[in-house]
């Protein structure tokens, strides 16, 4: 019997890296390892390395090529001999958010950035830290040489035979989120690199969706790799009409496209995905985590606040803007999360419960509304990620995002995207492997479009009229 040829992804996320080794023309998952990260939103890099070499451990025998999947936007700074000079700052690091207003004005505002990047900075993008880390960490930016991704570093570490800087790659998916690259011109912007940081930074070449970059120590070829979210995607095998709507540390809504967008909003990021088109994305900070601090806050465990939400008969007016951590979109970095509308009726754990399930969804649906008014049509929402598994997620989510909702199985998706991806490279096929992605239903809907309206006009209204105060630092 002819034994299948393997292929490893992996996710190295915001909390932890996580690894599969899939058969290379099925997907079928064979082997799975993951290990944490420090939970911190500055890291040194070498704790990526060290959790994939415990994650990966004995995995990886015969596996014939891989790929990696990596956080978006986190800056690595490297010396010339490729050494880290600072503290890897992370998507989720907000520091920024002073830069970010100086950089979006000094090019001409909104619709400049849109222009040129297809997107409009917020903190997350790697191009406002080079500004931050410039007044910030003066010495270490004086010693960098060389800018790279959290993904682009790892798949740099794995590559046997590299040395210093050189070598450097990153894929068109991750360096769109960066802040000096173009998806409609399929080229880098070093001007703004200049901007943001006062001089030239060596920048890693960008490598063809299906390109080989490398070969480990053991000699399996080593993909181009990407981002998360454009892994995510690979894995999802999302169609025409289908948008992710994923639930984990981060909300985030996208959508495949085969023309770029850019949006002076800011709401709509335009990134390009793994396969040489674009990736149209919104993004907020709060997610899942939303649930699991109002399960605090109530002193329940998460899935008795899951029950409690499921079955309570409504919010009866209470609205909680879940701005726990600030907030990328609406670009609100320095707002906190607000409670409105407390009652002695609504000072309920059921109400409570049900109002976080419901202002944590009123965010998304946002994100979903921003996709549609960049021309995207959505027929279907995939919803993925931890807080996908919540009952009474799955129960409000089709009316308040307004589109048939399915699930699909619970899986490391964008381990598995990176997986295909490495299956694609090692084919060498113009296409990459179709692997069938299996979902099932959610639970029933308990909201009638008209009750989801009247939730997401309230959770409106008290953004709109509270904006003020969230602006503040």
């Amino acid at each position: 019997m002819t034994q299948p040829k393997l292929v490893a992804g992996v996710d190295c996320s915001t909390q932890a890296t996580k690894v599969v080794v899939c058969d290379a023309e099925t997907g079928e998952v064979l082997r799975e390892g993951r290990a944490p990260h420090p939970d911190a939103t500055q890291v040194d890099p070498a704790e990526w390395l060290k959790a994939y070499q415990i994650a990966s451990e004995g995995l990886l025998d015969d596996v014939q090529a891989l790929s990696v999947g990596g956080q978006q936007h986190g800056m690595v700074l490297l010396d010339g001999s490729g050494a880290v000079v600072h503290p890897a700052v992370l998507w989720n690091d907000t520091s920024s958010a002073d830069a970010t207003v100086e950089l979006v004005a000094e090019l001409g505002g909104a619709e400049a950035w849109a222009e040129a990047i297809g997107s409009l900075p917020v903190p997350s993008f790697t191009v406002t830290k080079l500004r931050w880390v410039q007044s910030a960490a003066p010495e270490a930016a004086a010693r960098a040489a060389a800018v790279a991704l959290p993904h682009d570093w790892l798949t740099h570490q794995l590559a046997a035979g590299r040395n210093g800087i050189e070598d450097l790659t990153t894929d068109r998916g991750d360096a769109s989120g960066t802040g000096w690259w173009s998806p409609a011109t399929n080229s880098y912007r070093p001007d703004l690199v200049e901007r943001a940081f006062g001089r030239s930074l060596a920048l890693p070449r960008v490598a063809g969706p299906r390109e080989i970059v490398g070969e480990t120590a053991s000699g399996a070829v080593i993909a181009a790799g990407t981002g998360d979210n454009m892994a995510a995607a690979l894995g999802l095998d999302l169609q025409p009409g289908d948008v992710a709507v994923s639930l984990g540390t981060s909300g985030t809504a996208f959508a495949t496209s085969t023309t770029p967008t850019a949006d002076p909003s800011g709401f709509v990021a335009g990134f390009a995905d793994a396969t040489g088109g674009y990736l149209p994305l919104v993004c907020t900070l709060n997610a899942a985590r939303v649930m699991s601090a109002t399960a605090t806050l109530l002193g329940m465990e998460l899935a008795e606040l899951d029950e409690a939400a499921l079955n309570s008969p409504g919010s009866n007016g209470l609205v909680l803007l879940p701005y726990l951590d600030g907030e990328r979109t609406p670009d609100l970095p320095h707002s906190t999360g607000l409670v409105y509308g407390l009652t002695r009726a609504t000072m309920q754990p059921a109400t409570m419960a049900r109002a976080a399930v419901e202002g944590m969804l009123c965010g998304l649906a946002d994100a979903v509304d921003a996709l549609r008014a960049q021309g995207l049509p959505v027929e279907r929402v995939l919803l993925l990620g931890g807080a996908a598994r919540s009952r009474a997620v799955q129960a409000l989510a089709p009316a308040l995002l307004g589109a048939p909702v399915v699930l699909p199985e619970p899986g490391e998706y964008v381990a598995l995207g990176a997986a295909r991806q490495a299956a694609w490279a090692l084919s060498g096929a113009d296409t990459p492997p179709t692997w069938s992605v299996a979902v099932g239903k959610p639970e029933s809907s308990i909201l009638s479009d008209s009750e989801a309206a009247e939730v997401r006009a309230r959770y409106a209204a008290v953004l709109q009229g509270t904006r003020p105060l969230l602006t503040q630092p």
